[in-house]
């Protein structure tokens, strides 16, 4: 009875068997044949393990050297524009945001108090020197007499210094008038310096105190306006060398995220740098200074400021895409007349977001490699896809 279930087992072992056999000799022969087809693939085929490129041309060029750093615009001159003389605000004569010129009259307070204050001087100085001239005609009739032994001398010294009593007492009238013009030309409050105002803090009607916390408005220069930004400490000397040999000068752009300038806002020169390094940060303070011709400098705004601080003369310039970095230095791939790179190591001597100086291991007229390089070797055939334009300058772009 056993038998037969045995018997019946035996084909089903060997039928898996030789499935199991042949599933092993299909996977060999297809992987066979793969590592088999390169070696037998048509000719016309070859073209595909070309790599694509871009290449451009070394060039010898002038490079600017520039440093970068992050700032903030500040207005060339603030003023908060405040009373000086108590008094209710009577006139308001600017709009917010609106350019003034220094000497224009912007606000002024109920000026009749002040008015009153002034002819009361006035009034009194005209009083003291009715008394004043009396009292020299007095004098001199007294001296007349004195000198005639007609009055004592006690009384013509009292004529004297009643003469110098007066006298005194008009030059402090005189004061006083001083005095009370100044007030009366406070409530009239001007604009000190050009520039253009802010907003309105307080309205016509309200009561106004040179104790007031709050300003009327503020008026900022911005024709020029300065930037401040700190680079580091390290390129100092730097700074030192190009200030020497005059103001560098200092392009504004638009901050872009990276670090990378961006849009090329106004063109200055460096005013001044800070006598002392901060230590806490191991940067130094500076300041540029830009026309700020077309207001693309607003006062609080976060810009980079590039300062050129050297030019580097007749260098061999490469983009800086071509350039690679490998466990021993930096490195181009250098296309070859039978449409083969071959990897060129070379010495950079300065290098920016644009452009990389080649100190020494390239010549002028080179084709390098800018892009497509992560999938080459030393060798490697390559197709050119188009050619990329000349190595560039350091120079931001301006679209001019």
């Amino acid at each position: 009875m056993l038998a037969e279930p045995m018997a019946s087992r035996r084909p089903s072992r060997v039928r898996r068997l030789v499935v199991a056999l042949l599933c092993v000799a299909v996977a060999a022969a297809i992987g066979w044949a793969i590592f088999l087809w390169p070696k037998h693939a048509p000719p016309g085929n070859k073209a595909e393990e070309k790599v694509p490129v871009l290449l451009a041309d070394s060039r010898i060029a002038d490079v600017p050297v520039y440093l970068d750093g992050l700032g903030t615009v500040q207005a060339f001159n603030m003023v908060s524009l405040r009373v000086l003389e108590d008094g209710p605000l009577v006139e308001v004569r600017f709009h917010e945001g609106q350019d003034v010129r220094a000497g224009d009259v912007l606000a002024v307070i109920d000026r009749r108090p002040y008015q009153a204050a002034h002819d009361q001087a006035v009034a009194k100085k005209a009083q003291d020197e009715a008394q004043l001239a009396n009292a020299r005609l007095d004098l001199a009739r007294y001296q007349k007499l004195a000198a005639q032994n007609f009055t004592s001398a006690q009384t013509a010294d009292t004529a004297r210094a009643q003469v110098a009593e007066f006298d005194a007492q008009v030059r402090q009238d005189q004061a006083a008038i001083d005095s009370a013009k100044t007030n009366l030309s406070r409530t009239e409050i001007t604009a000190p310096i050009d520039g253009r105002t802010g907003l309105r803090t307080v309205d016509i009607g309200n009561i106004v105190h040179p104790t007031d916390l709050t300003p009327l408005t503020t008026i900022t220069q911005l024709h020029p306006i300065s930037v401040v930004f700190t680079l580091p400490q390290q390129d100092l000397p730097a700074i030192a060398r190009a200030a020497r040999a005059g103001a560098p000068d200092a392009i504004a752009t638009s901050e872009v995220t990276g670090g990378a300038a961006g849009d090329v806002l106004d063109r200055g020169a460096l005013a001044t740098y800070d006598n002392q390094v901060d230590p806490a940060t191991g940067t130094i303070k500076l300041k540029a200074t830009f026309p700020n011709a077309d207001n693309q400098l607003w006062p609080g705004a976060f810009v980079v400021v590039r300062l050129r601080v050297d030019t580097l003369r007749g260098v061999v310039t490469i983009p800086e895409a071509a350039v690679q970095r490998g466990p021993n230095g930096a490195y181009v791939y250098l296309y070859d007349a039978n449409g083969t790179v071959s990897r060129r190591a070379v010495t950079i001597g300065h290098e920016d977001e644009q452009v990389a100086v080649v100190t020494d291991g390239l010549p002028a007229g080179a084709r390098v490699v800018t892009e497509g390089a992560a999938r080459l070797t030393e060798g490697s055939r390559v197709s050119v896809t188009q050619a990329a334009p000349p190595s560039p300058g350091s120079a931001p772009k301006d679209g001019s």
